[in-house]
């Protein structure tokens, strides 16, 4: 089966596999796959979790639809109203309704698109409830699957609580800048009315499934929800449980998430052995099928696939009213899907545009939606496959007459638009935030990199002094040894900066900087505008000091650049006035280059 990870399983064959067809029903997105040999007459509709969780799962949810769709299973996976890619909605008290009223809205629409009268809901987290109350609203369910399934809303929201903190802390977030009022994670706010939805939700008290069978995947260490496919088992004739293996390393973070193949495998075995035999034909791909534009206050939205074989999905943004800035080229961060850490691109895309400015997000291949390429690595990121990805993009926004166009990028997109600007004329601007570095060492190995990411030296001085810090140190919490070599590293690189004003630049360090100075003049050359942002303790300052100065004097040779410092942010530009900070960056030279 495709994507699992293992280079042999990649791909049987060379051929470019499209990404999946992008439709839009009751003011959200959803992405249709077809079966890709004669119907089973029983399609698969994806049920997501929220957040922080949804996050994580986007890549593999993706994996299972083209694997089901392979053995003849079509499926649609979509947002949740107020969620994605989905417009937002007024918190009017409804609580779950709004979402069930999307799925509802989506087993129509899957129903309509696949030519099948069955279906089979596959949920995880929260989408396991939400698969639960469908049954009871739609008819002709074949099974559902229940893929680590909230059983307790109160249990629920409690593991969100540690979640957050966590993931805050791992992103270098002080206590202070934390958002902790209602349900927050990984900057996504739960509308209240759905926090308290969820707080009544127990699943141990159903009476009763509309369906014949159920596949439960439990959690390692939750007995939660073993009790749970034991009380299934009392409610539904056929059920098959089994350890839900690497839930775990799925979740931990979308930029390192590992794909749960054992777990993949049983569900799509699970979903063939239970599909119908009606032997329905496998219905067209047809591209006049293609999504019609959501329009909200301000922009419209055209979701779509582009490149060659309409191998990448994005989605385009533009102004309502006139168009009066270039076009802005939102790049995505590690493996986070095109919507953006907190919906941030998304979030960003619509202010654009209500200010004239249209935007293209979208996945990089093996990112999110947009399938890998044949013979691209499993690891993408910081590789040359990506520069064709931003190519074929950029292809898109000329054949629509889009351009001028401008490269925006966060952490590894920083460096993917830089490279983009160097590489591409069509580029004539720049905006990156906390980039990494913008100059990779091949030899270096990025899954190392991404899983043990040094922290800036005024980091790890804030963090020692906390007190619970220290303790979790002690408890064998944190891992001593990774955290030694990572502040190690930290020490050398500000001795070598230290040590360069005395004995000047060293012959290995000239070869660091060449590509990355060499970049800068090139871009200065062709009058790039040019914007660096970064968070005041962020660990890329320390890369870009090893390029200018401690002082990153050395930018005064372009002056054309723009370096602002924002003091009180983490890597993800968390507090509302860090992304405000950005916005109007990105806002600005929107706006200068369209003049131009």
């Amino acid at each position: 089966m495709a994507g699992w990870g293992a280079a042999e399983d990649q791909h049987e064959t060379k051929d470019i596999r499209s990404a999946a067809m992008p439709v839009t029903f009751a003011g959200t997105v959803g992405l249709f796959m077809a079966a890709a040999k004669p119907s089973a007459g029983t399609a698969v509709l994806f049920l997501s979790p929220w957040g922080f969780e949804e996050m994580c799962l986007r890549k593999f949810w993706r994996i299972l639809a083209e694997d089901l769709s392979d053995v003849g299973i079509a499926s649609l996976r979509f947002d949740y109203t107020g969620t994605g890619d989905a417009l937002d909605f007024a918190d009017d008290g409804e609580g779950l309704t709004s979402w069930e009223k999307t799925a509802l809205a989506a087993a129509a629409k899957l129903k309509s698109l696949s030519s099948c009268d069955r279906l089979i809901l596959i949920g995880q987290g929260l989408g396991s409830v939400i698969a639960s109350r469908l049954a009871e609203r739609t008819t002709e369910i074949d099974g559902i699957a229940f893929l680590a399934p909230v059983t307790s809303g109160r249990a629920h929201l409690r593991e969100l609580t540690v979640w957050s903190k966590m993931i805050d802390e791992s992103m270098g977030l002080s206590e202070a800048q934390r958002q902790t009022e209602g349900v927050t994670v990984a900057s996504l706010r739960m509308p209240d009315t759905v926090a308290d939805a969820v707080k009544k939700l127990n699943l141990m008290n159903l009476a009763g499934l509309a369906t014949p069978n159920c596949l439960v995947l439990a959690r390692p260490n939750r007995p939660g929800d073993a009790d749970f496919a034991r009380h299934v088992e009392t409610l539904v004739p056929h059920v098959e449980q089994a350890i839900y293996e690497g839930y775990d390393d799925l979740v931990s973070n979308p930029t390192i998430a590992v794909m749960p193949a054992i777990a993949g495998h049983k569900v799509v075995k699970w979903a063939k052995s239970i599909a119908g035999q009606s032997g329905v034909s496998a219905p067209n791909d047809p591209e006049v099928a293609s999504a019609a534009s959501l329009v909200g206050e301000g922009f419209v939205e055209t979701p779509l696939r582009f490149g060659k074989g309409k191998r990448l999905y994005g989605i385009l943004c533009e102004p309502e009213g006139k168009r009066k800035g270039a076009t802005a080229l939102l790049l995505t961060t590690a493996y986070d899907r095109h919507a953006g850490w907190g919906r941030m691109s998304v979030t960003m895309a619509r202010a654009l545009a209500r200010d004239g400015i249209a935007s293209l997000r979208f996945d990089t291949a093996n990112v999110g939606d947009s399938p890998p390429l044949p013979d691209a690595p499993e690891q993408v990121l910081y590789s040359k496959e990506q520069q064709r990805d931003v190519a074929e993009a950029l292809d898109l926004l000329e054949a629509r007459r889009l351009l001028p166009a401008f490269a925006i990028g966060r952490c590894s997109g920083g460096y993917l638009a830089f490279q983009a600007a160097v590489r591409d004329t069509r580029c004539q601007g720049l905006v990156t935030a906390n980039p990494y570095s913008f100059s990779w060492d091949e030899s270096r190995s990025v899954d190392e990199a991404l899983r043990f990411a040094p922290r800036s030296l005024e980091t790890y001085g804030r963090k020692f002094l906390q007190l619970e810090t220290l303790k979790r140190l002690l408890g064998g919490q944190i891992d001593a040894k990774s955290a030694l070599r990572n502040l190690a590293t930290v020490l050398s690189r500000r001795a070598m900066r230290s040590g360069r004003r005395l004995l000047g630049v060293l012959p290995f360090l000239a070869g660091a900087q060449g590509p990355v100075i060499n970049g800068f003049r090139a871009l200065s050359k062709r009058r790039v505008d040019i914007s660096l942002i970064y968070s005041a303790h962020d660990i890329g300052l320390d890369h870009l000091r090893e390029q200018f100065g401690q002082d990153a004097a050395g930018l005064k040779q372009f002056p054309e650049i723009r370096l602002t410092l924002i003091a009180e942010a983490d890597h993800n530009l968390t507090p509302p006035d860090a992304r405000r900070i950005y916005l109007q960056e990105v806002k600005e030279m929107g706006l200068r280059l369209g003049k131009a």
